[in-house]
Parts: C-alpha cells; structure tokens; sequence
C-alpha cells in the first residue's frame, strides 16, 4: 500500500460558548515542514501539535489552520478594529477593481478574518484544550484517510506503467536475435573486402565475434530489468508507505534500460528504449507525491 503525501483533512470542536474549526492541508516535499495559522491563545500548544504530527503524517508540507467562531457570548473576545478597518478598506478596493456588487456583507467577511476576532485575557482551558486535541487527531485521521486513497490512484497508474515496461521488454526478444545475425553478416562482409580468405585465422576471427557479440549481449540486462520490475510491485504491496524506496527501484531500472539502448545497435530495439524510458519518467514524476 502506497499513500500520496497531497491530502486535505478538517474536523469541528462545538464547545459551550465557540467553535473550533480545524484545517490540514499536506503537498509532497522531501522532509516534513509545517506551517501553522492559529488562534494567539493556542499558540502555546503549537510544538505539541507539530509532534502529533510528525508522528502520524511522516513526510510532507503541511499546513495547519484554525479559527473560531464565537458562540453568542462573545463578551471574552476583543474586536481589533484598526486592522478590521484595513481589512475593510482593502476589501472595497478590490471590490472596486474587479467591478463587484457593492452590496456584498463585509461585517460577516470581517468577522473571520485572522486576528480580527481574538480571546482577550481568556485563558487556556486544558478541559477545552483535550476537546480541540481530539478533534484535532480526527482531522488528521480525515487527512489521512485522503492520503490512502489518492495513493490507491497512484498505484492503480504505477502498475499499469511497469506492466508496460514489461511488456516492451518482452518486444526486444525478436529484434534481439535477428540482430545478432545482422552483426555477424556485416563484420564478415567488412572483414572480406580488405582481407584475402587465404589469410584469414578463422579461429581468431570467430573468437573475435564471439567477443564483440558479447559486448553487446543484453541479456544479463533484461534480466534484472525484470527483476527490479518485480521488486517495484512487491514494494508497492508492503504494509508501510515506501515513496524513498520506490525511487531507489526506479533509478535501477533507468540504468539497465539505459545500457539496453546503449547495446542495442538495433533501430528497433532503440524504438522500444524510448518507449519504455518515457513509462519510468512517468513512473518517476509521480514517486515525487508518494510518502
């Protein structure tokens, strides 16, 4: 099973006189990075929140917002007017830029606006705080549960790409042949118009395209081609998300399907390396979004 690190998770907290709403929106990225935009009275929970986390979602950008909407009682929290004015002012002027209909309701718009609306000399509740925390943890679980099913897209494609590749492969066989005796037939013909047959060591000459033959043999490549394929769709099936070591399998299979074109010395068989890179550079585009 493979996850997607792109997801989107939220959960609402209804406490007695407000209501939490919580967002978590997560893009792919080499290492975890989050941001957060929460409300000044949670901010002393800030590093807790980040190791829950780091603990559940791994890898990832993740972006945490917050916001309360006051219940009727919202005698404990402060108006800041200065910056709900600015607010305000810049609101019409974009209204006014984009020709809107000025009859819009700014006051509701303003309201949500962050740190317009904050607690004043409220004080954290550790009660409150164990009902956000829960609803916190569902909002990751959402998140989470998002990941699993954009990584189920993922794997659906993954698999149809290497079982392409694999099937490429298998298109190499009969070029592959028919060019070991095309080798064969030029370098003789190359080889009897600048030499008399009388002087020719037929045994060093066979040695000789033996060798060069060999040179150019694939098979030991085709081989483990197959088998990196195999070890990709094994790793596909693991239990845990291994986005790092899928890359690793696809940059293995690049090197032997790079030697397979470099031995070719077959225009078909060049035809079908092209084909057969342009499925991994797909494959590889995608691995970028996986945890």
């Amino acid at each position: 099973m493979i996850k997607s690190m792109t997801g989107f998770g939220k959960a609402k907290c209804e406490l007695p006189d407000k209501t939490i709403n919580i967002e978590l929106k997560s893009l792919n990225s080499k290492q975890l990075d989050v941001f957060s935009k929460i409300p000044a009275i949670y901010k002393v929970k800030d590093l807790e929140m980040r190791a829950v986390i780091a603990n559940k979602l791994e890898r990832g950008k993740v972006e945490i917002v917050m916001s309360i909407d006051a219940g009727e009682d919202a005698s404990k929290f402060s108006l800041n007017k200065k910056l709900a004015r600015k607010y305000y002012d810049e609101l019409r002027l974009l209204s006014k830029e984009l020709d809107h209909d000025h009859n819009t309701d700014y006051l509701s718009i303003l309201i949500r606006m962050p740190d317009v609306l904050s607690p004043g000399k409220e004080e954290l509740n550790e009660n409150e705080w164990g009902m956000i925390k829960l609803s916190f943890n569902e909002a990751i679980s959402d998140l989470d549960n998002f990941r699993v099913q954009e990584g189920k897209s993922l794997e659906a494609d993954f698999l149809k790409r290497t079982s392409l590749i694999l099937q490429l492969l298998s298109q190499i066989v009969p070029y592959e042949e028919a060019r070991i005796d095309s080798i064969k037939s030029r370098i003789i013909k190359d080889m009897m118009q600048f030499m008399d047959d009388t002087h020719l060591d037929k045994n060093r000459f066979e040695q000789e395209i033996l060798y060069y033959i060999e040179k150019l043999d694939i098979t030991e490549e085709k081989i483990r081609l197959k088998k990196h394929c195999d070890y990709f769709v094994e790793t596909l099936n693991e239990k845990q998300s291994s986005g790092k070591k899928l890359g690793f399998i696809s940059q293995e299979m690049g090197r032997e399907i790079n030697t397979i074109g470099s031995k070719a010395n077959d225009v078909n068989i060049q035809r079908i390396v092209v084909q057969m890179k342009d499925e991994l550079e797909k494959i590889k585009e995608q691995l970028s979004n996986v945890l």
